[in-house]
């Protein structure tokens, strides 16, 4: 009688431990179906991985309102990226989300290094660009075809990466932030206006000689003014361009002037025109929004995107400077992670190494490559 009662016991017990481990694996299966978003984007943006909420911990520590980010992340530059969010994170008390934005053969690594437990508590989502998405519209010479970056062209495509917001930032990865990103999510922008720009003749960065870039802070650095399609557009020559490696949009307005589509018009316009610049050194994305935005944008505080950080080996700013800048980007040549542009110490503050150990070999190659 007594062996059969054990018998029983140990039975029971097996029962539990058999409906505890259905039970972990239902809550475990509930989880991954709800972090997995499957609805393909119509434009090929594939949202991927998702992260919906932060510890309790962390939403009693910070604001409720919620920010969202969008940085493009590729393989060759994902440490630029990581430093990035890194800063954002660290230096705002409020709810970021960020849309990283990248390309199918980067994930596995992005995921890798996000799991640093300096990161482990952002809040980000994955997001796949499919490069068919630019076919007819961006002119690649096949000699050229490893620099083509099409992940450059993701800020054109904002209502579709961020579709549930009415306003975001977007930022490149080559960026560092020293105060809270909050001020500049609550930049004014005019009525009518879908973004804020900080202008290239303003105060911080005005006439920075661009090597064999010409005359690059105003429209005829980016535009070909001989050719008619432009010269009808009447946009004076001499207007002041403006950097779109930083800038808040309104998505509302966005949608509603349809930018999205303006910018895909005149970019396949210079396919069959060739509309830009002829001595253009700088990103491809920049004159269809110079063209889209002419005298239809805001501005935002120029401290938030002080740059040219990159344009030379040569330290341009005072420390003292730097170190008020909320935002300093390292546009130009010269990238941080490859240790010869000026203060580079202030990006290798808040760079979280690689796991993998990949970033580091391309940080020595470029190294190399700067020195030469």
């Amino acid at each position: 009688m007594t062996l059969r009662k054990v018998n029983i016991s140990i039975l029971l017990v097996a029962v539990v431990i058999f409906l505890l481990v259905i039970h972990h694996n239902f809550l475990s299966l509930s989880d991954f179906l709800r972090r997995e978003l499957s609805d393909p984007s119509p434009l090929g943006l594939q949202p991927i991985d998702f992260i919906p909420a932060a510890p309790q911990r962390l939403t009693d520590e910070r604001n409720d309102q919620e920010i969202s980010v969008v940085i493009a992340a590729s393989d060759e530059r994902l440490g630029g990226a990581i430093a990035a969010m890194n800063s954002i994170y660290q230096n705002t008390r409020s709810n970021v989300v960020f849309h990283i934005v990248t390309l199918n053969d980067t994930v596995d690594h992005l995921r890798m290094w996000l799991r640093s437990p300096l990161l482990k508590n952002m809040r980000y989502r994955i997001l796949d660009f499919d490069p068919r998405v630019l076919e007819n519209k961006v002119q690649v010479d096949p000699q050229k075809a490893d620099t083509f970056k099409p992940l450059t062209f993701a800020r054109f495509y904002l209502p579709t990466l961020v579709s549930h917001a009415e306003k975001v930032i977007y930022v490149d990865d080559d960026v560092i932030v020293q105060d809270d990103i909050v001020e500049l999510y609550n930049t004014p922008l005019k009525p009518g206006h879908a973004a804020a720009f900080s202008d290239d003749c303003d105060s911080t960065s005005s006439k920075v000689a661009v090597r064999g870039a010409g005359n690059q802070y105003n429209y005829i650095g980016f535009l070909d003014y001989k050719k008619e399609t432009i010269r009808k557009l009447a946009m004076k020559a001499n207007t002041c361009s403006f950097n779109p490696g930083v800038f808040v949009a309104n998505l509302t307005e966005w949608k509603l002037q349809n930018i999205t589509k303006q910018l895909e018009k005149w970019m396949a316009l210079n396919v069959v025109e060739e509309l830009y610049s002829k001595t253009l050194a700088g990103s491809i994305t920049t004159p269809p929004l110079l063209i889209v935005f002419y005298k239809q944008h805001s501005s935002i505080d120029p401290m938030w995107n002080v740059r040219h950080l990159g344009s030379s080996v040569g330290k341009r700013y005072s420390p003292q400077f730097v170190q008020a800048a909320k935002l300093l980007h390292w546009n130009g040549h010269f990238k941080p992670w490859g240790r010869t542009a000026s203060y580079a110490e202030v990006w290798e503050k808040w760079y979280v190494p690689d796991p993998t150990g990949k970033f580091n070999l391309i940080r020595r190659h470029l190294e190399a490559y700067e020195a030469k």
